[in-house]
């Protein structure tokens, strides 16, 4: 195996520094963690309450079409009988 630029390991060898963490500097990750996790919550129950604002605006102005057109066929229902009366009285008055 070739191991390129990298010198193998050995008991020799200072291994890198790592960074040591205290447990308030993992407290502070963890903190600012769960405030990015918050904000994208919080951005998210925005964007769903606007979408939800949204969808209440059409649902109504569907119901107020579905209103007009309610009273629109009743309506036409009317006349269409109307106008089925009439047409009866004339067939009926021109047979007499």
């Amino acid at each position: 195996m070739c191991y390129g630029q990298q010198r193998p390991f050995s008991r020799d060898t200072p291994s890198p520094p790592r960074a040591v963490r205290s447990p308030n500097d993992n407290n502070a990750v963890a903190v600012e963690d769960l405030r990015g996790r918050l904000a994208e919550t919080e951005a998210r129950l925005t964007r769903a309450r606007a979408r939800e604002a949204e969808l209440n605006r059409r649902l109504d102005e569907m119901k107020r079409f579905v209103s007009v057109m309610e009273i629109i066929e009743t309506y036409l229902l009317r006349r269409f009988r109307e106008q089925q009366d009439y047409v009866s009285r004339l067939f009926s008055t021109s047979r007499k």
